[in-house]
């Protein structure tokens, strides 16, 4: 029998490997459910659903290797890293889905919520008040009307499968839906800023880096204290705390 390997695991969900195949269980059917639709809709490469039953969705592995590891240099080429923003560019050039993705929510609701988060953090000193100051400050341009598109939702660097200079596909569509393309754009290079240049290059549009370095303000203050509550360390190196610091 294959090995079982624990890919992720907290009081929301956890995800295991046996062989080539990933089985999600998730307590909130609706997310395996939007997941399913998800990957029926998306035109980019990405798994197969082997079979589905209430709170469990097993996927088909995808080859290739992720293209990058939080902490470290990634190993993938300038052409990797432009084929991921190249797909990512057909994903929001897609129809767009009816339902939100969990970053699409109303200006004026996000900025409700990053309000009160900054407050949370420096109330339970989490964080320094000047580094929430000054990241809340950079968040604004975020914080601005979009036009809705197809996003993945949570597009970090370890959904994103690479195979040489190819794509080999994109896992984790649980978060999918309508929302802000440069979100997405944001948190594929969140951990690593030094290749946002070819992310860019291969999207094939104007960006408004701003606007992304914004996004990784937003996403950071959000995940802090979530990630602390759920055992994960945004104080290792290259993640959250860092993207904040890096702001300062």
């Amino acid at each position: 029998m294959d090995e079982v390997q624990v890919v992720l695991a907290h009081s929301e969900r956890a995800t295991l490997r046996v062989g080539d195949v990933f089985l999600k269980v998730d307590g909130d059917q609706g997310r395996i459910d939007r997941e399913v639709e998800a990957i029926g809709l998306a035109p980019v490469p990405m798994p197969r659903v082997l079979w589905q039953q209430p709170s469990v969705l097993a996927i088909s592995a995808v080859p290739g290797t992720v293209l990058a590891t939080l902490g470290e240099p990634s190993a993938a080429s300038p052409a990797a890293w432009a084929a991921a923003g190249a797909a990512v560019r057909k994903l929001h050039d897609a129809p767009v889905p009816p339902w939100p993705s969990r970053g699409g929510q109303a200006v004026d609701k996000l900025a409700a919520d990053l309000d009160a988060e900054c407050e949370r953090l420096v109330a339970g000193g989490i964080l320094p008040a000047d580094l929430v100051t000054r990241n809340r400050q950079v968040a604004e341009a975020a914080l601005r009307p979009w036009t809705p598109v197809f996003t993945h939702g949570d597009l970090h660097v370890a959904h994103v499968f690479v195979a040489g200079d190819e794509l080999t596909g994109i896992i984790d569509w649980s978060e999918a839906g309508s929302g802000d393309g440069l979100r997405d754009l944001a948190t594929l290079t969140l951990a690593h800023p030094d290749r946002l240049g070819d992310v860019v290059e291969g999207y094939g549009a104007d960006v408004d880096v701003d606007v992304i370095h914004a996004w990784w303000s937003v996403r950071s203050l959000l995940a802090t204290r979530w990630l602390i509550e759920h055992d994960f360390d945004p104080f290792v190196p290259g993640a959250e705390v860092d993207v904040l610091r890096a702001r300062m």
